[in-house]
C-alpha cells in the first residue's frame, strides 16, 4: 500500500501547538489503519494456508484409511493362500499408507508457518499500541 510521505509540520511556519497535535493524531490514526490493513492481509493468506492445509490433511487421511485397508487385505490374502498375491498387496498397502503420511506431514506443516505469520502481525500491534501508551503518558 503506497502512501503519500508525511508532510511534518514546521513550528517557524507559525504552525500552532494544537496543530502540530492535531497532525499527531492523524499520523497515530494512519499508521492504525495501515497496520489493521497489513494485519487483514496476512490474516487473509493464512487462512488460504490453513485451508489447503486441511485439504492435505484430509488427503492424507483418507489415502492413510486406504491403505489401512489394503493392508488388512494384504493380511487376509497371506493368510488364505500363503502366496506371492499377498505380497503384492503387501507392498500396495505400505506404499498408500507411506503417500498418506507424507501428505500429513505437509498439511499440519502449512498450518503451522500459517500460525507463525500471523503471530507477527499481532507482536507489530502490541508494539505500536506500547510506544503509543508510552508517548501520551
Amino acid at each position: 500500500m503506497a502512501t503519500q510521505p508525511a508532510q511534518f509540520p514546521n513550528p517557524a511556519n507559525g504552525e500552532t501547538t494544537l496543530g502540530l497535535v492535531r497532525h499527531f493524531v492523524e499520523d497515530v490514526a494512519t499508521l492504525f489503519r495501515q497496520e489493521m490493513a497489513l494485519a487483514r492481509v496476512e490474516i487473509s493468506e493464512a487462512l488460504q494456508r490453513i485451508t489447503a492445509g486441511m485439504g492435505s490433511i484430509a488427503t492424507g487421511a483418507f489415502l492413510l484409511l486406504a491403505g489401512l485397508m489394503v493392508l488388512l487385505a494384504s493380511a487376509v490374502l497371506g493368510l488364505a493362500t500363503i502366496m506371492a498375491a499377498w505380497l503384492a498387496a503387501l507392498i500396495v498397502g505400505v506404499a498408500v499408507t507411506a503417500i498418506g503420511a507424507i501428505a500429513l506431514a505437509v498439511g499440519f506443516k502449512a498450518i503451522r508457518s500459517a500460525s507463525d505469520k500471523t503471530q507477527r502481525s499481532v507482536d507489530s500491534i502490541k508494539r505500536d499500541k506500547d510506544v503509543l501508551t508510552r508517548s501520551v503518558s
